[in-house]
């Protein structure tokens, strides 16, 4: 028989191999957190019928071997009786107690037997229970723990990326270092006076030592001492 549980488990399974997968990668896939936490959600809220039903009967078990002990004690009681009805002959007074003693002794086995069957049957549903929400809970820990992987391995993938990137930029800024005697010759080989200044006004900058636009720091230009590479690698690492 199909447990709500096990149908829970199934359309994990289902959701996790319907997921696609990251970019570039053929092992990693992308999770819809919330989607998850709500087949989680109602896997921890749906009980088994049948494993209420165990333990509504091992809650009982008290009141099974108190009915156990009643009836014990009701025939017990009724055997006493009959003998004090018997005690008016010697011969009847003796087959009274004979008989008593036969059925006090049929009745406290049969009741050593109700209360032995009640406590066997009670001990192998509790272990059968156990058993039972410990194999879903097992089941429950191994798809949980493959998601937790995958966000891990995704978000390790997410750092390495941006490292290298950070550090292949940097590289490439000190390429393009050159010394300032190469900077002039490319000034005085093209000239920047060659459009008229009015024709294209620039504001907010001077000039530095080596006849280049040094912008000054508004809100409107980026930092003196920062490039423009620089300006994105920060806005990408505060994004993480």
């Amino acid at each position: 028989m199909s447990s709500r549980i096990e149908q829970i488990i199934e359309e994990i399974e289902e959701y996790i191999d319907s997921c696609k997968f990251q970019p570039l990668s053929t092992t990693k896939i992308i999770v819809n957190k919330d989607q998850m936490d709500e087949l989680l959600r109602e896997l921890r809220m749906k009980t088994p019928d049948e494993i209420k039903r165990y333990q509504k009967i091992i809650a009982n078990k008290d009141a099974i071997l108190a009915d156990a002990q009643a009836k014990a004690d009701g025939m017990i009681q009724e055997a006493q009786i009959q003998t004090n009805e018997l005690v008016s002959e010697h011969e009847i007074m003796q087959q009274a107690y004979a008989q008593a003693n036969e059925i006090v002794t049929a009745a406290t086995a049969q009741a050593q037997q109700i209360l032995d069957n009640a406590t066997n049957d009670a001990n192998q549903i509790r272990i059968g229970a156990i058993h039972y929400t410990d194999d879903l809970l097992s089941q429950a820990e191994s798809a949980i723990g493959r998601t937790l992987d995958t966000y891990t391995s995704k978000y390790d993938s997410l750092v390495n990326s941006l490292q290298e990137c950070y550090d292949m930029v940097r590289n490439n800024r000190a390429e393009l270092d050159v010394p300032p005697e190469t900077e002039q010759s490319v000034q005085s080989e093209y000239p920047q006076d060659e459009y008229p200044a009015d024709e294209y006004p620039q504001n907010n900058y001077e000039q530095d030592a080596y006849g280049q636009d040094d912008y000054l720091d508004d809100e409107n230009q980026y930092p003196n001492d920062m490039s423009v590479s620089d300006y994105d690698i920060q806005e990408d690492d505060t994004l993480d």
